[in-house]
């Protein structure tokens, strides 16, 4: 069991682990297309995870897409404050994808617990700004800028030992600005600074990660390093993602990041009686409704 500590107290992750579902607040994502462009269509997005079990949720308005430039720190405001807003007065747990001192600041005030920084801490203030706000912060391995697309094969000489080194350095980084261990999410950056052999890499080295001791957020959902293995399109990704999922989750203290709620969902549970984490009662039968489908219209 590990957990990490936000505004609204400590949260613990056993064996199981907690599922992150995706909101876009974005016209651009490379996964959705833009599905979620209006904050009606945002605060159904968002239900429709929570309702399908997502544990928190992870609010973006910058999309990572690599051929546009940056936003304005305004646009990015507009875009994910009143969703922040709505949903952290619902008393949703809530995360928020950016890297920006001052996007940081806006969300945390307005609610949300974690700042999730893709950049690896470019900007240190936002480490300042989390401490002070007894928030959570996701620290990411990326050796990249934002919007930079940076994949060289001969990059690193040991793409699992820069991982481990590069977060070791941020979580000092972080400590120096105030930061507690203890508010400290690594992630090792899947598809961020690295080819596609180059992630494998790192998530076959994963255990060199876990033993950090911080709770590990994977954002595996719809990777480029699945479309490579698999051939197939973002929103084509699904039983790759699963796949992924089903391979390295079962250790203490995971985040997934996922699209597919539900999908997810039925998977770690199935994983967590399998394996023996959870039990069914000795009792349990298929509940009547759900052992045929209805009959067609």
């Amino acid at each position: 069991m590990t957990a990490f500590r936000t505004p609204r107290g400590a949260v613990a992750i056993g064996t199981t682990p907690l599922l992150m579902g995706v909101v876009n607040a974005t016209p651009n994502s490379f996964s959705d297309a833009g599905q979620t462009r209006t904050l009606a269509a945002q605060l159904a997005r968002a239900e429709e995870l929570l309702a399908a079990g997502a544990d928190l949720l992870d609010v973006g308005g910058q999309s990572g897409v690599t051929n546009e430039a940056e936003i304005p720190v305004a646009e990015e405001l507009r875009r994910v404050l009143p969703l922040v807003r709505e949903l952290a007065g619902r008393g949703v747990l809530l995360s928020v994808d950016t890297y920006r001192p001052e996007v940081a600041a806006a969300v945390l005030e307005a609610g949300a617990a974690i700042v999730n920084d893709t950049s690896g801490l470019l900007y240190p203030d936002v480490a300042a700004i989390c401490a002070d706000a007894r928030a959570a912060l996701v620290v990411m391995h990326n050796r990249g800028r934002p919007k930079q697309r940076l994949t060289d094969p001969a990059l690193y000489d040991d793409v699992v030992e820069d991982v481990v080194a590069f977060l070791r350095e941020r979580i000092a980084i972080a400590a120096d600005r105030g930061l507690d261990e203890e508010q400290v999410i690594v992630d090792p950056g899947p598809d961020f600074a690295k080819t596609p052999a180059q992630t494998v890499e790192v998530l076959r080295g994963l255990h060199r990660i876990e033993a950090l001791g911080r709770p590990v957020l994977l954002a595996l959902s719809r990777k480029d390093f699945l479309g490579v293995i698999t051939g197939r399109r973002p929103r084509e990704r699904l039983a790759a993602t699963l796949g992924a999922i089903a391979a390295l989750s079962g250790r203490p203290g995971q985040l997934l990041r996922v699209h597919d709620v539900a999908e997810a969902r039925d998977l770690v549970s199935v994983l967590a009686v399998l394996r023996g984490d959870a039990e069914l009662d000795g009792d349990a039968q298929l509940a009547e409704h759900l052992r045929r489908e209805p009959p067609a219209a």
